[in-house]
């Protein structure tokens, strides 16, 4: 009876989830993964879009249900995906400037979102857990994926933005996967200068990016020792 009793005391109530299921928030870390993994093998397709596309759209609607836990944020979040969705879609049929630019707009506004929902997650929980550790992790990553889309929306209005290195190959330019490459790589500021950016924007987003990752890895490595040493006093 003792032992029961002794069971049901430390037995602590699952926290409250920020996604729309239970395991939203890993199943959005599993999508930006594979994208992150899938992007070189696209490149040695005729057509990478053709991979990156769908790829892109899982990612987008795995970050609605990431943040979808409650209902005003489920409506915010899927009016943000629609228009991006089909601007995505009418990019593939249409390829013009302005369609693209489109979805890169929308698609950095909505990770903004789901950003700022899962770090409130992060900061609000009262100690450590797999969805805790899923949401810290994801959110690193769709740092890197958020300055991705700005990097590639600078490259369409400044096609001259950023300077490519004679190893990158010529024919392949500022696309997406260099995008996604540089973004992570000043990200974690480790600077290889084989993509250099030259415009006063592109510039300023390195900058901001580089703070934002050495910061948030700080606060991230603070708030879950905190939670864990909590947790054990």
């Amino acid at each position: 009876m003792a032992r029961s009793d002794s069971a049901a005391t430390n037995r602590r109530p699952r926290l409250p989830g920020v996604g729309l299921f239970r395991r939203s928030v890993l199943l959005f870390l599993v999508a930006l993964v594979l994208l992150i993994v899938a992007m070189p093998l696209a490149q040695h397709l005729a057509a990478p879009a053709l991979l990156e596309g769908p790829l892109f759209a899982v990612v987008l609607i795995a970050g609605v249900l990431a943040v979808g836990g409650r209902r005003r944020s489920l409506v915010f979040a899927t009016l943000l995906v629609l228009p991006a969705l089909g601007a995505r879609w009418l990019y593939h049929l249409r390829p013009e400037p302005i369609t693209h630019s489109l979805f890169l707009a929308l698609g950095s506004v909505l990770f903004v979102f789901v950003i700022v929902h899962l770090l409130r997650f992060i900061l609000r929980a009262p100690r450590v857990d797999s969805e805790v550790l899923a949401a810290g992790i994801a959110t690193y990553l769709v740092l890197g994926m958020t300055w991705t889309l700005l990097y590639l929306l600078v490259d369409v209005f400044a096609p001259d933005a950023f300077v490519l290195a004679q190893t990158v190959p010529a024919s392949q330019g500022f696309d997406s996967f260099n995008a996604l490459y540089f973004s992570f790589v000043t990200l974690t500021t480790m600077g290889y200068g084989d993509i250099t950016p030259v415009s006063p924007i592109a510039r300023m987003l390195a900058i901001l990016e580089a703070v934002t990752g050495v910061l948030y890895l700080s606060v991230l490595v603070a708030r879950l020792v905190t939670l864990y040493t909590g947790r054990q006093a």
